[in-house]
This record gives structure tokens, C-alpha cells and sequence, in this order.
């Protein structure tokens, strides 16, 4: 989950005119006129862009071209293209839900976009989106340059959409998928259908690593829930259609993760990495466990509050990890 793109300044909701439907479509004919249109009432409206993309242009591209079914990487020239009475009524609705309902786009049109690769989307898990997009699409150099990899795990997968693009990347890996929420997983399920994975994608329900006895990785990569309390309560509405689950975790967000630092060393090979986002609560995570050598993987736009760390670094700090971790419980 990554909350980087939450704008504060343009959360508050504005009250913009509704246009009228049928001067409107009169008036509108081609592909680019409805991306235009769109990011206009977006900015008009206050929207918060946090769910994939930072700024309404981009928003009223996913939503009109998905609507379209047509893919986000179209040749420029295809703007011209003019839409037919029946798509216009159905892109203007779906642009005044955005408006009215503050519906992630992702959940409008049942679609997104995740290191370069199409998802399922809908309430029963969050909208994919997350800085580890960028280590998936780079193969995690350097991290993983000169390593053997052959099982990955993504914990907490929500859509699956991490360990999918892991196996898609990485043909020869074995991925399993974990999630708690049974119905994070009916969505993973359908995803790893879509994207013609099932023989190298194995779907399993746990709790964190209760249900993975006896089970090892070379690379387990996660992005769990870690939106503190304060924060969640002041998160503006689009957010309030993802399921709280996957996004809360107790009062400075760390709860999940400090119980994942605990256990995981018993379930990476000797050689073994672990990558775990935790966006803003970085800080929080620092202060309780100075010793512990966490780096901060710096990425396009600088560091995004994910981490990695070796087995044998979990291992030599399990004390202070363990004595963290069960102050929780």
C-alpha cells in the first residue's frame, strides 16, 4: 500500500457544477476531448490522486481508455478517435462517480495497471500500486545480482498483483502468494487465471507465516498493511472503499511488520533477502530498532520507505527483534 500520491491540498471536496448531459455530449467527440474533459472536472472537483497515479490527466486516461478497452500505451493518433453516442454516455457516468462516489478509478472500470501488466481491481482487496513495481521491472538488481532464486514469496498480497509480476518477470521462480483475507484471495485467484500463471503461482491462506511451515525462500517481498490509526482516521474518501484490513496496522503502522521481522529468518534459505514496504512508518521502524541495519532502497524519485535486509541480519539481531515484537502481542 502506498500513500505517496495522496495530495492533503486537494482532499478537501470542492462543490463543482454538474454539466449538463446533454450539452455536454453534444459537445465532446474524441478520445483526447474526454481525457480533457475529465481532468478538468477532476481538478474542479479537489480530487485526491493516491490509487496508481498523482494528477488528474493521468486519472481521466486510465478511466476513459479502460472504459474503451483499450490498452494505456495507444499511439498518439488514436486520440482523434471519436466515440460513438453509447461510450460517451458511459465515460460522462463514470467520470461523475469519480466525482460523486470518490471511487478509485481502478475500482470504476475493474482494472489497473502494475509493472507494466493488467490487474483485476475491485473492493475486495487494495488497488495495486506500490514502489516494488520499479525492483520487479529492474529483476531487483542489485539486490538479487548474482543470486539463485528458484521460490519467492509475496506476503500480504492483497491482489496478488507482486507476486504475479514476480512469476511473470522471472519465468523459472516458484511464487507463492499469501493474503489472510479470503477475499484478497478469490481476487489473487482470478489474477493469476488472467495472467496465465497457475503453474508457477501457488495461492495460500495465512496468517502472516502461521500456515507456511517448513517453507523456505530465497526472496520474500512484501508490501503489508502499515496506515497508522491517526493517519487512517484523517485519509481522504477515496480510500474509504479499500478494505481497512489491508491497511491499518495498530497505532504506528509497525504491528504487522515487526512480527514478519520476527519470524522470517525461520523461513529464507541461508543466502535468503527480505524486502518489506512500510512507507511513513520508516521513521517509527528506525527508532524502535537502531541497531538492526535496514536499507532504504532508493528509487527513481528517491526512497519510498521499503527495505531491505539479509537472513543472517534478522538473525544477528532476532533479540532486539524479538523483544520489540513481543511488547505487541
Amino acid at each position: 500500500m502506498n500513500l505517496h500520491g495522496a495530495n492533503d491540498e486537494q482532499s478537501l471536496y470542492f462543490t463543482a457544477p454538474k454539466p449538463d448531459r446533454a450539452y455536454v455530449t453534444a459537445e465532446l467527440a474524441s478520445i483526447i476531448d474526454f481525457i480533457r474533459y475529465g481532468a478538468s472536472r477532476f481538478s474542479a472537483a479537489g480530487l485526491t490522486f493516491g490509487h496508481s497515479h498523482d494528477n488528474p490527466i493521468d486519472e481521466a486516461t486510465h478511466l476513459v481508455l479502460a472504459s474503451l478497452h483499450l490498452p494505456p500505451d495507444i499511439p498518439p493518433a488514436y486520440g482523434a478517435g471519436k466515440l460513438t453516442a453509447e461510450e460517451r454516455l458511459r465515460v460522462l457516468n463514470l467520470i461523475e462517480r469519480r466525482i460523486t462516489e470518490r471511487l478509485p478509478v481502478a475500482y470504476l472500470v475493474g482494472e489497473t495497471w502494475f509493472a507494466g501488466l493488467k490487474f483485476k481491481s475491485d473492493r475486495r482487496a487494495l488497488v495495486p500500486r506500490s514502489p516494488i513495481a520499479e525492483l520487479i521491472e529492474s529483476g531487483f538488481t542489485p539486490w538479487l545480482d548474482g543470486r539463485h532464486v528458484e521460490r519467492a514469496l509475496d506476503l500480504c498480497t492483497g491482489s496478488g498483483c507482486i507476486g504475479i509480476a514476480m512469476a511473470e518477470y522471472n519465468p523459472h521462480w516458484q511464487v507463492d502468494i499469501v493474503d489472510i483475507s479470503d477475499d484478497a484471495l478469490s481476487l489473487a485467484r482470478e489474477n493469476v487465471a488472467f495472467q496465465h500463471v497457475g503453474d508457477r503461482v501457488e495461492i495460500i491462506k495465512s496468517d502472516l507465516f502461521g500456515g507456511l511451515q517448513g517453507h523456505k525462500y530465497d526472496l520474500i517481498v512484501s508490501n503489508p498493511p502499515y496506515v497508522t490509526e491517526d493517519e487512517y482516521a484523517a485519509l481522504p474518501g477515496e480510500y474509504s472503499h479499500e478494505p481497512k484490513l489491508g491497511l491499518t496496522s495498530g497505532e504506528d503502522g509497525l504491528d504487522i511488520c515487526l512480527r514478519m521481522l520476527d519470524e522470517a529468518a525461520d523461513h529464507l534459505t541461508e543466502e535468503g533477502l527480505l524486502i518489506v514496504e512500510v512507507g511513513e512508518s520508516e521513521h517509527a521502524l528506525n527508532m524502535l530498532l537502531p541497531e538492526v541495519p535496514f536499507v532504504w532502497i532508493e528509487f527513481k524519485v528517491g526512497q519510498m520507505g521499503v527495505f531491505a535486509l539479509e537472513r543472517r541480519e534478522l538473525v544477528e539481531h532476532a533479540a532486539a527483534i524479538r523483544a520489540v515484537a513481543a511488547a505487541r502481542r
